[in-house]
C-alpha cells in the first residue's frame, strides 16, 4: 500500500506501536493496525510481538506464526493493540504469560483493543471503572464476567484518554484511523482510508448491525395482542384499543405487558415499527415515506427521526450498508442527509 507523508517531522523517532499477538489471534483482525498505520510515512513502527519466549503464536486459522519478537518488544511501545482472539479462551482469568506481558507495558502507553481484545483487557484490570465496548455478540458474557466495566455495546469505538476500546472486525479499522486522525488531523486520516479503500467515519454504531428477531406470541397474557398489533403496524394503535383487544383495563394490560416484556406498549410498538422499517429497507425498493406508511409512522420525517436516534444513520445509509447500493429515491420532498438533532 502506498504511503503518505505525515505532519510529523520525520526525522524524529516514530510512534512505535506494539501489537500483541495472542494463542487463536485471527489473522484479519492481527494485520489491521499495519495496514493503517504504514500509510502515514515515517510517523508509526509497527511490530507484533509474542507473549512467550519461545515467539510461537497459534492463530485461529489453520497456520501457525513464529515472530520476530517476544514481550520485550512491550517495554519500549507508546501504544499497545491487543486484537482478538478464539472465544473459548475467555475467563476472568488470565495465562500468567499474558498477565506478565500486559505488566510490561510502561506507564503512560496507549492500550487499544479489537473487537473481543476487550476481554483480555477487563481481565488484566485495565478496564475497571472505565467505559468500554466489544463485539454486541459477546456483550452479555462480558458483562457477566466483567460488571465492574461500564460495557456500551451499541458504538463502534470507545476512547476514554488512554484506554481504547472498539467493536467487532471493521471496528478495528475505525479505531486505528480515529489513532492517526488524533495524532495527525483529519486530513492525514482521510488519505489513510482512501488509501485502505474505506470510509473514514463510519455512521452510528453497531445497533445497525445487531440482530433483532421478531417477538414470538408465546402462551403469555398479552401474547395474542402482541401478535395481532404486528399484523396492524400501519395502523395507529393507542394503549385503549390495545387493552381493548386483550380484554383487559388499560391500566392492567400496561402492567401485564410490563412484566412480560420488559418495556411499555407504546415504546414496545416503535420498536417494532423500527424492526419492520428496517426489514423493509434491507429487502425492497420502496420510497421510505412509503415504508414510514407500512410500519405506521405519520411521515417519512418521522421515521427518519426515529432511525437517526436509534441508530444513528439515516434510511438511505442504512439501505445503502445493507444493500451495497445508492440512489433509491426515498420519494419524499426531504433528502434523506437532512441534518437531525442527536
Amino acid at each position: 500500500m502506498p504511503a503518505l507523508e505525515s505532519r510529523t517531522v520525520l526525522d524524529q523517532r516514530p510512534h512505535r506501536v506494539v501489537v500483541l499477538a495472542l494463542d487463536g489471534v485471527y489473522p484479519f483482525e492481527l494485520g489491521v493496525p499495519d495496514r493503517v498505520f504504514a500509510g502515514v510515512e515515517g510517523a508509526y513502527e509497527v511490530v507484533t510481538c509474542a507473549a512467550t519466549e519461545d515467539r510461537t503464536v497459534m492463530t485461529g486459522a489453520d497456520f501457525t506464526l513464529t515472530l520476530e519478537h517476544g514481550p520485550e518488544a512491550l517495554d519500549s511501545a507508546d501504544t499497545v493493540i491487543v486484537p482478538p482472539c478464539d472465544m473459548r479462551r475467555f475467563t476472568t482469568d488470565l495465562p500468567e504469560p499474558v498477565r506478565a506481558a500486559l505488566a510490561r507495558i510502561r506507564p503512560g502507553a496507549r492500550i487499544v483493543s479489537l473487537c473481543t481484545g476487550a476481554f483480555t483487557l477487563a481481565a488484566a484490570g485495565l478496564l475497571d471503572g472505565r467505559p468500554a465496548t466489544t463485539h454486541w455478540a459477546f456483550a452479555d458474557r462480558f458483562r457477566r464476567l466483567f460488571p465492574e466495566v461500564a460495557l456500551d455495546p451499541e458504538v463502534l469505538f470507545v476512547d476514554d484518554g488512554d484506554v481504547l476500546t472498539s467493536a467487532g472486525v471493521a471496528s478495528g479499522i475505525d479505531v486505528c484511523l480515529h489513532l492517526v486522525r488524533c495524532d495527525h488531523g483529519s486530513a492525514v486520516a482521510n488519505r489513510v482510508a482512501r488509501l485502505c479503500v474505506v470510509p473514514p467515519w463510519r455512521d452510528g454504531g453497531q445497533a445497525q448491525y445487531i440482530e433483532q428477531p421478531m417477538p414470538s406470541e408465546g402462551a403469555s397474557g398479552t401474547g395474542a395482542t402482541r401478535a395481532w398489533a404486528m399484523e396492524h403496524l400501519d395502523r395507529p394503535l393507542s394503549l385503549r384499543e390495545l387493552a381493548t383487544h386483550a380484554r383487559m383495563s388499560p391500566r392492567t394490560f400496561s402492567r401485564r405487558f410490563q412484566e412480560e416484556t420488559g418495556t411499555s406498549p407504546g415504546r414496545w410498538l416503535i420498536q417494532q415499527r423500527m424492526q419492520r422499517a428496517r426489514h423493509l429497507l434491507e429487502t425492497s425498493d420502496l420510497p421510505v415515506d412509503r415504508i414510514a406508511a407500512e410500519v405506521g409512522f405519520a411521515t417519512g420525517a418521522s421515521l427518519r427521526q426515529h432511525l437517526h436516534a436509534a441508530i444513528g444513520v439515516s434510511p438511505q445509509a442504512y439501505r445503502n450498508t445493507f444493500r451495497g447500493r445508492s440512489g433509491v429515491p426515498d420519494g419524499g420532498a426531504q433528502p434523506d442527509s437532512v441534518p437531525l438533532s442527536r
